[in-house]
């Protein structure tokens, strides 16, 4: 499934890059954020793929929760951003990603992560691991002839932590954690992209204080978990999914690599 998964994502992707190319417009959702019509059509070629994949299986996406929220979640569904960071694809910086996830049972069990600018393709599989793939100009058909590359989060860095921060979405809270760990390094990267990030080794941590959703986290969560880090609420529990009594909004959570070898 999760060749299939990433599929779906290259071909959304795609279609994100020509509608870039060929110019786009801004609306705004009720939320006051902003939506394009690459959010709508990445999210219609994702659903489209999914119900042909796995008809059984529920999909809860960012678009189509305008039309309302399920009551609650089964233990197995699909989680869709078809576009994680629409004011960064908006700005032209290429941060922003395609998030495709599998929960079962509260957890991402399957997750891929598109860049569609830089044609970066990461998916996390919970038995298999954790791959990074180059798909030039988010090639559709790029899945089954990808060069899949292992990739393993790293440990703390011992002369000093390397952080990773929202461009978008900073707030307080955050802004307080990070002097309290006193990082070394803050480096800002818009989507889930800081997910991937870690699970790269390119970076120890990321914390989020502010609000977020469910489809925000779930794919690179299972990327990052797939290559030994860890997505933490802030009493050291899992990042757990389902959360319908919450409107599927997370809690503040703290994204790591692995932990420190012993006697570290």
């Amino acid at each position: 499934m999760i060749s299939d998964i990433a599929s779906a994502a290259l071909a959304a992707g795609r279609a994100i890059l020509d509608i870039e190319r060929s110019g786009f417009h801004i609306a705004e959702k009720g939320d006051r954020s902003p939506v394009t019509e690459a959010d709508a059509r990445a999210e219609e070629i994702i659903l489209a793929r999914l119900r042909a994949l796995a008809p059984h299986i529920e999909i809860i996406s960012e678009e189509d929760s305008a039309s309302g929220l399920p009551k609650s979640a089964p233990q197995r569904f699909f989680l869709v951003d078809p576009l994680d960071g629409t004011r960064e694809f908006i700005a032209g910086n290429g941060e922003y990603t395609v998030n495709i996830a599998l929960i079962e049972n509260g957890r991402p069990v399957l997750g891929a992560v598109l860049a569609p600018a830089s044609g970066l393709l990461f998916v996390g599989d919970g038995a298999r691991g954790a791959f990074e793939a180059s798909a030039p100009d988010a090639d559709a058909e790029a899945a089954s002839r990808a060069r899949w590359r292992p990739i393993s989060a790293r440990p703390p860095r011992r002369d000093g932590l390397c952080a990773l921060a929202s461009r978008s979405h900073r707030d307080i809270g955050t802004e307080n954690y990070l002097r309290e760990i006193a990082a070394t390094e803050i480096t800002c990267i818009g989507s889930s992209l800081k997910f991937c990030w870690l699970a790269s080794g390119k970076a120890d941590l990321y914390p989020r204080f502010g609000p977020t959703m469910e489809w925000d986290t779930a794919a690179g969560q299972a990327v990052l978990e797939a290559a030994g880090g860890a997505v933490l609420n802030i009493d050291d529990t899992p990042l757990r999914y389902g959360k319908a009594g919450q409107g599927f909004r997370n809690p503040p959570f703290i994204a790591r690599g692995k932990p420190p070898a012993a006697g570290g």
